[in-house]
């Protein structure tokens, strides 16, 4: 007699899918983002429950991502590459124009914006192209690897979307420098970096140059250009030690913080929770970060790995230029701090990318090629 393998057993194969210290933080975070942003949304009707459904798609999306393995995965990576590739140049010739910036694409049914495609098909394609090369790998391949991450890189910039193409160059840079470039040959490019900035600058629009100069003098203009970081900067300032309480930021209530709701959502809850709250929070993305360096670590491959770390340092690149750029630190480039700012489709990514670090810890004792 076949005894019959109860219904939990069966499906807990794909339910319990989450890593549980990484879940655990994740849900923590989510809910301070919860309560700042009922804060932060107080006089934009529907914001609130908009921020409640992108965080339940967000986690929908990561237990797909979960679900799906790490060779799934590979097979992806080309084409997703390419698919994306193919949807910005079809932004450059045919995309949409919205304030003096063209970044979607009109598919008739909808418009997407491929440049949020790249920031995982980046990191896809560069760590399937390392694991094709594992053990022949040559400066040569170094080389192709940097072709293929400027290509995306150059298209965004052209639109241009500064912040995107910062979090896509990431993507691609984290790969290169976890499969081996060493760190002679960084140093190089960084000093090569530094030489090309005259030549940088010129190539540069100019709400771009105002941005850096606001930076560095943001009293110059303090009712234009420069009103974002000085009313963001005295925000957090303002909060203290412990803050000044829970839907108590005036600042925030009086309209001070710009786009409070979206890259300037660490203002509010800086001003409201102060130093105090602000290390909390802090502490928390440094639990993700960490966690999810030891999931690289212990990837099966390296092509899970690569793409472990590359997620992970992802994640990084975001929290370090939106709390820089928030605290005055660094330039304004509308970067999102994760599950913490509003947006549908920023949330969507990080969910993914997320879905796709648990996808690599959970298949960690399976060693394939």
């Amino acid at each position: 007699m076949i005894d019959k393998v109860p219904l939990w057993q069966r499906v807990r194969p794909y339910v319990a899918v989450f890593d549980p210290s990484l879940t655990v933080t994740l849900v923590l975070i989510s809910a301070l983002s919860i309560v700042t942003m009922y804060s932060a949304a107080y006089d934009y009707p529907g914001r609130f429950e908009g921020h409640l459904r992108n965080l339940a798609l967000a986690f929908v999306v990561m237990w797909v991502a979960a679900n799906v393995s790490p060779t799934v995965l590979m097979r992806l990576a080309v084409p997703a590459f390419v698919v994306g590739v193919v949807l910005l140049l079809g932004v450059a010739f045919f995309g949409e124009v919205s304030k003096g910036a063209r970044r979607w694409l009109d598919l008739g049914v909808t418009r997407v914006q491929p440049s949020e495609l790249m920031k995982i098909a980046m990191p896809l394609m560069l760590a399937w192209y390392f694991q094709r090369r594992e053990g022949v790998l040559q400066w040569l391949d170094f080389a192709l690897a940097a072709l293929l991450l400027a290509i995306p890189v150059l298209l965004i910039a052209r639109q241009p979307d500064l912040g995107t193409a910062i979090l896509v160059f990431a993507a691609g840079a984290f790969v290169i420098f976890f499969a081996g470039l060493r760190w002679k040959v960084i140093g190089v490019l960084a000093a090569g970096a530094v030489a090309a900035a005259p030549l940088l600058w010129s190539f540069m629009h100019d709400y771009q140059r105002q941005r850096i100069l606001m930076l560095l003098d943001p009293s110059s203009d303090p009712l234009g250009k420069g009103f974002h970081v000085i009313q963001s900067t005295i925000a957090i300032g303002s909060g203290g030690i412990w803050g000044k309480g829970w839907l108590e930021g005036t600042q925030t209530h009086l309209e001070f913080v710009p786009e409070r709701t979206t890259d300037f959502i660490f203002a509010v809850f800086a001003e409201e929770f102060g130093l105090v709250g602000s290390s909390v929070l802090l502490a928390l993305f440094l639990l993700v970060i960490g966690r999810g360096l030891v999931i690289a670590g212990l990837a099966a491959n390296p092509f899970a790995r690569l793409l472990a770390g590359a997620i992970t340092m992802i994640l990084f690149t975001y929290i370090f230029v939106n709390m820089g750029m928030v605290s005055g630190v660094l330039p304004i480039v509308g970067v999102p701090l994760p599950l913490m700012s509003y947006g549908g489709t920023a949330m969507v990514t990080i969910g993914l990318g997320l879905g796709m670090l648990m996808s690599v810890h959970r298949h960690r004792h399976l060693v394939q090629t």
